[in-house]
């Protein structure tokens, strides 16, 4: 039943797109769907070989045309005969026409020839003679030509546009990118970058595959990195070298998001289809970044203009999810996707994993007779508009949204009471960038952009007839201007503006006794930054050098945050690196209650008052070494980070200071470590982490003691294989247990009925170990239709992990440990379709 199901959700989505992808005019398609409705149409019938129409693309013939005036349309824009055999019969067979196209290569903003550029038409390649000038041949004039030059943007162009005399003079514009050059390519996997600043890219357009995962999760693809874990197993609790989940900037297409994760947290709600390359920063950082003081997460969409159909479909155990990206005449484009959970169809092993992680120890299990019903999904849009060689404008949209309900039954004076139970998480943003290329040295971007952030929950208590709604709401609106200048060729220079208005509002509202209580706070921040990138005419010294001025309105206060990047390459394989800087952030995520919102995501977002929340401020420093030979990486990062004005009710206490009232810091003096060694179709990994992270409180009796994410040791090792179509992943992950504090054995329970404990995190829980695998297999119906499935086992030896462990007492006075496990085996498996 649930096969039946899931097959039938997967053929209503390609219904879905079939009639999109058939109802629009402007849109180029393959000549085998015309072939296909014209058939249909006239009760008539081609007989070609599928070599010879496959890869021709083209628009689609007037409804009103007859069968003859058809074929005249496909005769002038194919190269192929078509000869009538009958009345319903026609052959098609290539031409013997080849026409040369021509043309000479030139930059936009200069009349400078550009020699030995890279023209690509199919399967061939061309390079421009030393006059910048080019013919090739070409046996369909609606194949797209490729032109390809360093340090200039790629141009695709119809083939069509280039043909007649003279031959035409094409402009290349020059790619004002900021100097940043990658210095190790292929990190642990294909598709992973390390640039001289230190950050980490993740192409996902040329992705390999990791353990565990059968699609390129976003959030999760950066825990394979040293010094990057979720101690609670989620993507909303990522911990970068110590810190907390919101001490992480996170940012998509510039835009910061309050929320990251579905099914509260165990996925990513970003589409990794749709993402061009995530970059992670963990420290040294762009000035042009203000918040984040643990970590910068950078997801970017590309900026290029779709000159062609694109679409795709993609079912898993959890959701299904599709998109189209069609070109919008040729100087715009337009892309839609979505996501949907399939829990409403059928329940699939993965998901029964999922939820019972999700919500363990939540109310949804503690209520009785309960009809649970979870849902999520998100939907986004990217319009993109070339209006001048010069000019750019990107329109986004983004909605994420995750829905449970439960009802709770009761009998009161013997009649049937059901009362609903509901969580509600959402997250919507949307911006509109404008870029502009003023000359081949100077470049400026201005993004305006919005975002709102909203957590609300109704748990009704049948028993004490109570009704209790809690919200709390983030609503920020931002606007920033970079410009880049390059100086020359080995100084480039960065600067611009930023403001942000945030406001955040927590309602907490009781029906019985009636009590409402609404706090709304508001913090406007104006910040200007520079810095200049230098880079050595032998390329083996980089150094980046910024700083950012911050003024916090509402406390009349500044603070000037400096930042510097270092990286200097002694020989061909050994290079040292030193990054520093300062940070500060005024949002901060607190747990007043562990049953607020029904336990299930019970952290809200408020803003530093300058009093008992104050602006929080982070100063780390890091030195490293790299190594890279014949075909082996080793890299060692240290690292000292401490951040200030950090309070209890941020580090989710559930001992003696589960309502403590403090402020205070955490220092972290730690080593990265990893060695990569890449062999043939290969590539294994090992990488270990060591971390000593301690808390120092004002007030607190216990001032001093182990960080609740204090992970002293944390070991990865992995082996992957990639061919041309296929992929397998293999890899284990351990980690020291996180710290935790017990009951005083002897005295459990002191004398005003309290649970008597240990010291602070002065143990540890036991050790965690998961073995995790996957494969994917890619596969092509056509030249133009391909698609790829994969399998993965999450924890293949279904090993039991505490992560997270608390105690209370019960209704018979003794003291109880409740413990929250992480996944067990769970198994996935997805089927993607692309156009």
């Amino acid at each position: 039943m649930i096969k039946i199901k899931v097959t039938t959700l997967f053929i209503l989505l390609l219904f879905f797109l079939n009639q999109v992808y058939s109802q629009s005019d402007n849109i180029i398609v393959p000549l085998s769907i015309i072939l296909d409705e014209t058939q249909n149409k006239f009760d008539c019938n081609f007989t070609y070989l599928d070599k010879d129409v496959s890869g021709l693309r083209l628009k689609k013939p007037s409804d009103t045309l007859n069968l003859q005036k058809t074929i005249a349309y496909l005769r002038y824009n194919t190269p192929l005969n078509y000869t009538f055999l009958n009345d319903n019969t026609i052959v098609l067979s290539l031409t013997n026409n080849t026409q040369n196209v021509c043309g000479t290569l030139k930059s936009l903003y200069k009349d400078e020839i550009l020699a030995n550029a890279s023209i690509q038409i199919n399967d061939d390649l061309f390079i421009s003679n030393a006059k910048g000038e080019f013919s090739i041949p070409v046996k369909n004039p609606n194949d797209y030509i490729k032109i390809s030059f360093v340090g200039f943007k790629t141009l695709k162009i119809l083939a069509k546009e280039l043909l007649g005399t003279p031959c035409k003079t094409v402009q290349l514009i020059p790619e004002i990118q900021y100097l940043n050059e990658v210095v190790l390519n292929d990190y642990l996997v294909k598709g992973i970058a390390r640039n001289p600043d230190g950050s980490i890219v993740i192409d996902y357009t040329d992705f390999g595959l990791l353990p565990g995962l059968i699609e390129p999760d976003l959030l999760q693809t950066i825990q394979a990195l040293p010094g990057i874990i979720s101690v609670e197993e989620t993507v909303s609790d990522i911990n970068v070298r110590g810190g907390t989940n919101d001490q992480n900037l996170i940012l998509w297409d510039g835009i910061k998001m309050y929320q990251s994760g579905h099914f509260f947290g165990l996925i990513s709600a970003f589409n990794p289809y749709l993402t061009k390359n995530v970059q992670l920063t963990k420290n040294g950082s762009s000035s042009s970044y203000g918040d984040g003081v643990s970590s910068v997460i950078a997801m970017n969409t590309t900026n290029e203009i779709n000159q062609d159909f694109d679409a795709g479909l993609g079912i898993n155990m959890i959701s299904a999810d599709g998109f189209i990206d069609t070109p919008i005449g040729k100087k715009s484009s337009l892309q839609l996707s979505a996501r949907k959970s399939i829990s409403e169809i059928a329940e699939t092993p993965t998901y029964e994993q999922f939820f019972d992680k999700a919500f363990q120890d939540s109310e949804v299990v503690n209520s009785l007779n309960t009809d649970e019903k979870f849902s999520f999904y998100d939907t986004s849009l990217r319009w993109l508009y070339q209006f001048t060689p010069k000019d750019l404008i990107k329109v986004n949209g983004l909605i994420i949204r995750n829905d449970l309900g439960f009802q709770e039954n009761a009998i009161i004076n013997e009649t049937n009471i059901s009362r609903e139970s509901t969580v509600k998480q959402n997250n919507s943003a949307a911006s509109i960038m404008y870029e502009r290329n003023w000359t081949d040295a100077f470049k400026s971007e201005l993004l305006i952009y919005g975002t709102n952030y909203k957590l609300e929950a109704i748990n009704s208590d049948i028993i004490n007839n109570q009704r209790l709604q809690q919200e709390n709401e983030v609503l920020e609106s931002g606007i920033k201007l970079n410009t880049m200048v390059i100086l020359n060729s080995n100084v480039h220079l960065k600067s611009g503006y930023q403001f942000n208005e945030t406001g955040i509002s927590n309602l907490r509202d009781v029906n019985n006794p009636t009590f409402r209580d609404l706090i709304k706070e508001v913090i406007r921040t104006n910040s200007i930054f520079s810095e200049i990138a230098f880079k050595s005419k032998n390329a083996s010294t980089y150094l980046n050098i910024g700083a950012r001025l911050n003024h916090f309105d509402k406390f009349g206060a500044f603070r000037l945050e400096p930042r510097i990047g270092f990286n200097h390459r002694f020989t061909n394989h050994l290079s040292l690196e030193f990054l520093g800087e300062l940070k500060s952030q005024v949002t901060s995520q607190i747990i007043e209650s562990q049953n607020d919102f029904l336990g299930i995501e019970n952290k809200k977002w408020v803003l530093s008052n300058n009093d008992n929340i104050p602006i929080l401020k982070s100063q780390q420093t890091s030195l490293g070494l790299s190594y890279k030979h014949n075909n082996w990486l080793i890299s060692a990062d240290s690292y000292y980070k401490k951040v200030d004005g950090i309070i209890a009710q941020s580090q989710g206490f559930q001992n003696q200071l589960e309502f403590a009232d403090d402020h205070g810091n955490y220092i972290v003096k730690g080593v990265d470590f990893l060695i990569n060694k890449r062999f043939a179709k290969f590539s294994t990994w090992l990488s270990y982490s060591y971390a000593d992270n301690q808390y120092e409180f004002n007030q607190l009796s216990e001032q001093s003691f182990p960080n609740t994410i204090d992970i002293t040791h944390n070991l990865n090792i992995a082996l992957a294989y990639t061919n041309e179509n296929l992929k397998i992943s293999s890899g284990i992950n351990w980690h020291s247990g996180k710290p935790t504090t017990r009951p005083i054995i002897d005295n459990p329970i002191d004398p005003q009925g309290n649970i008597n404990y240990e010291h602070p995190n002065s143990d540890t829980l036991t050790d965690y170990f998961r073995w995790d695998v996957s494969a994917t297999y890619n596969f092509k119906f056509s030249s133009k239709v391909s698609g790829n499935m994969g399998l993965s086992i999450w924890n293949i030896l279904s090993q039991e992990n505490i992560v997270n462990n608390y105690y209370r007492i019960d209704s018979e006075n003794r003291v109880r440990e409740i413990q929250e496990r992480g996944l067990g085996f769970t198994p996935n498996a997805v089927l993607r379709i692309n156009f």
